[in-house]
């Protein structure tokens, strides 16, 4: 088999499938139209060129010959297309990303270390993975936040993280250890990292303890602490984030839900009810529910029993005012996922922004496919995805992940965190520019269309994922904690894996206990100007301020990067001229967001961060109907954000004055313009550039982030 020379030096099969599908590709949007034979033609004669030389050919070598054959053929409109699509890569290959003002702000402020350049920056976090790196270079790929500003620093002597996020073993029921809770809390923020961690097992208010006080003040009085340190501990580029969560059977539920109606309280973290079947049936039936606790030591028993419709529409009532708690359901996280059938293995919790259940110690080790970057001839009538370049840049993801997950292994803050990743190995692949790769392929968010893309790309996306882990547990051996049968009585193993990949994990195992999630993807997917994880595009345009010669603010109308190429491309001038296929989370039904959100977790392991935004004049009982319809759609979790609510800030049409108010508190500041459009006002730094997509506000001055 003659071998080919790519442009890293590297040596490779010539293979003609490539060559037939770049033609393929090529015949798109011809003026003469698709041609299926011709890449093969092409792809024959070049092998049989290749085959007569005495000398190997390197990958710009064989792509002049393509470029000639297609130039003597009778479709030099291909060859048009195919030149520039070569002159399209070549630029990539040559030069940094196109980015705006905004984009580069983030770049700058969040990501780049020690003033080094874009090569530098990527040389840094791909560290010598030429594949990873040109799929960085090319907008298809990029890892998350820690690891794009944290990579290789250990060898400057600083201590820091590449996962996001971990969950913390619960805090037992003792003074001890609820304080030493907030210790590991302190020294993981210090590394960069977010926690979440549940306090179920602490007692509830009331209950009998033996000291002084003798009757504790509650699982709920604790939050205060955990909240506190979170803002003491400073980040580069971000403050501390937290994911506080307890479970609907404790007795304390309803201090829980109500404590964040005060927006002086626990403003350092994110709070979430773990909710479970038997409650949620309760719910339906208008059925009393017992919340129970037992404490361990005097075997104290505490039983209060709640009216479960009522309970839950306080819940629905308060995310209705306030946007908190969210809601985890516990029930389809414990059961949808590799290990649901290992009897040894518990979730403890959940990261900050919800999408990734772990173990304690467990970590979140992130990367997200940009899915706008496979659309072939975007916007055409033949718009296309490419299911072939997307199976491989799975495949190099999940390699490139374990690599950072091996190169990391001794960089996380605490023991038990270094010791749960080595056992389980959880990587979190997910994706992002799923609102700008259906408006490419003319499709409107939501639609039956675009629901059974969404559902095909998750299932190949799955299936590869799962295929590189086993073939690296073949080469490496598989996770620590591997327990084949558990694995292979899995139902979400045997409902979703393609038979010939469920025979190479019975082969081999897996390299990985997770591997699969959608998270928010906030700062990195603006950087790339792209709709944020599972959300559409958070808005058609935004109000840019700046400031002019003469020292006084000017405010413009910025058009989301999708919205500004589609009406570039279609001589569009007026915004209300766009087709419908420009849905943004502010006008989507929320039928469809849950609809969308089924479709993906599906064939996801771990969850998905879920925020979706409903207009002012929502009711409480749309919350509510929100909320069992995504019970019913087999979701993990879910929240909801209302404009206008409570935690948003008041609606204003004047500027906003320096003064603080009162009770400081730390929301954005929402601000109406007379034309309608909004603007946020950074609670952090009193920064008016605030970029917002898929539901998450971000300061490109400080970092502060509405998703932490």
């Amino acid at each position: 088999m003659k071998k080919i020379i790519k442009r890293d030096g590297s040596i490779e099969k010539f293979s003609k499938v490539k060559i037939a599908d770049a033609v393929y590709k090529s015949t798109i949007n011809s003026e003469k139209g698709i041609d299926k034979n011709l890449g093969n033609e092409i792809a024959n004669k070049v092998e049989e060129i290749f085959e007569n030389s005495d000398k190997s050919l390197n990958v710009e070598e064989i792509q002049d010959l393509v470029e000639v054959l297609l130039m003597e053929s009778n479709r030099k409109d291909v060859a048009k297309h195919y030149i520039l699509y070569r002159e399209k890569r070549a630029n990539i290959r040559k030069k940094p990303w196109d980015m705006d003002e905004l984009q580069k702000s983030i770049w700058k402020n969040k990501y780049r270390y020690n003033k080094e350049n874009f090569d530098e920056w990527i040389n840094r976090i791909s560290a010598k993975n030429t594949r990873i790196g040109k799929l960085i270079r090319q907008k298809k790929f990029l890892f998350a936040g820690r690891i794009l500003a944290n990579r290789g620093l250990y060898k400057d002597g600083l201590k820091v993280t590449y996962s996001n996020c971990y969950v913390l073993e619960p805090p037992k029921d003792n003074l001890e250890d609820i304080f030493d809770t907030a210790k590991k809390l302190a020294r993981t923020f210090s590394y960069g990292g977010g926690v979440g961690i549940d306090i179920s097992k602490l007692r509830p208010r009331g209950a009998k303890v033996n000291n002084s006080a003798k009757n504790t003040t509650g699982a709920v009085s604790f939050m205060e602490l955990y909240s506190m340190t979170t803002g003491l501990i400073g980040q580069r580029g971000r403050r501390g984030a937290l994911m506080i969560s307890m479970e609907v059977s404790h007795p304390d539920i309803e201090d829980f839900i109500d404590i964040k109606t005060d927006l002086t309280k626990i403003t350092k973290a994110n709070i979430s009810v773990r909710i479970n079947d038997e409650f949620m049936k309760a719910v339906e039936n208008n059925e009393t529910y017992r919340c129970e606790f037992i404490v361990e030591g005097n075997n104290e028993h505490v039983i209060k029993e709640v009216d479960a419709k009522k309970l839950f529409m306080k819940l629905c009532k308060n995310n209705w005012d306030y946007a908190e708690p969210g809601i985890l359901f516990w029930d389809n996280i414990k059961k949808h996922h590799f290990m649901s059938e290992d009897k040894e293995f518990s979730y403890s919790g959940v990261n900050p922004c919800a999408e990734e259940p772990l173990p304690s110690g467990g970590s979140c080790l992130l990367g997200s496919i940009n899915l706008a970057e496979f659309v072939i001839q975007p916007f055409g009538t033949s718009a296309t995805f490419d299911s072939n370049k997307f199976k491989a840049c799975v495949r190099e993801s999940v390699i490139a992940l374990n690599q950072v997950l091996d190169e990391g292994l001794d960089l996380h803050p605490l023991q038990e965190q270094k010791i749960s990743v080595d056992k389980y190995r959880q990587i979190g692949l997910g994706v992002m520019g799923i609102g700008d790769m259906l408006i490419k392929m003319n499709m409107r968010y939501g639609s039956d269309k675009s629901i059974d893309l969404c559902k095909f790309i998750a299932r190949t996306m799955l299936n590869e994922a799962v295929k590189q882990s086993s073939l690296l547990a073949k080469e490496y051996g598989p996770f620590k904690e591997y327990k084949k049968e558990a694995i292979l009585k899995s139902k979400f193993f045997n409902d979703n894996i393609d038979d010939d990949i469920k025979e190479l994990v019975k082969l081999y195992g897996l390299r990985n206990s997770q591997l699969l999630t959608i998270p928010p993807t906030g700062s990195i997917s603006t950087m790339l100007g792209i709709s944020g994880g599972i959300e559409p595009i958070f808005n058609i345009s935004y109000i840019r301020k700046t400031e002019s010669l003469h020292d006084e603010d000017v405010y413009y109308k910025v058009y989301t990067p999708i919205v500004k190429e589609y009406m570039d491309l279609k001589n569009i001038t007026d915004e209300k001229d766009l087709p419908d296929i420009f849905v943004t989370a502010m006008n989507l039904d929320y039928e469809d967001r849950i609809k969308m959100q089924q479709a993906w977790q599906q064939y996801i392991d771990a969850s998905i961060s879920s925020t979706i935004n409903l207009p002012y004049e929502t009711t409480v009982e749309d919350v509510y109907e929100i909320y069992i319809k995504a019970w019913k759609h087999s979701l993990k979790g879910v929240t909801i954000f209302r404009d206008g609510c409570k935690r948003s800030g008041v609606l204003i049409n004047e500027k906003p004055k320096d003064e603080k108010e009162e009770n400081d508190l730390k929301e954005e500041i929402c601000v109406t313009e007379d034309d309608k459009n909004e603007k946020f006002i950074c609670p952090e730094c009193g920064n008016e550039q605030m970029a917002n997509t898929g539901g998450c506000s971000i300061c490109l001055k400080c970092g502060y982030s509405g998703c932490n």
